[in-house]
């Protein structure tokens, strides 16, 4: 495996995942009492804890595709450019 093809593959992660997340944000702002009609079948949540969980989910995911996808995408585009 190769630096420029690993590269790839953190690009498209990167791209899929925010993808996931842009689709989460729209079907959560957009329809969102269908969202909590359906997750309220299993859980029971007041309208502010199912916004908070919601929110806190969204952060935590976009924290993860910084720190595993995009930061080590950047890395190794510096280490191709510069050839650490």
């Amino acid at each position: 495996m190769n630096i420029e093809l690993i590269r790839g593959l953190l690009l498209w992660c990167t791209i899929i995942n925010y993808g996931v997340l842009l689709v989460w944000f729209l079907v959560f702002t957009f329809a969102h009492e269908w969202m909590r009609h359906l997750h309220g079948r299993w859980f029971h949540f007041s309208d502010e804890s199912f916004d908070t969980l919601h929110y806190a989910g969204m952060t935590l995911y976009k924290v993860g595709i910084l720190l595993l996808n995009l930061i080590p995408y950047i890395a190794l585009s510096i280490i191709v450019k510069y050839g650490f």
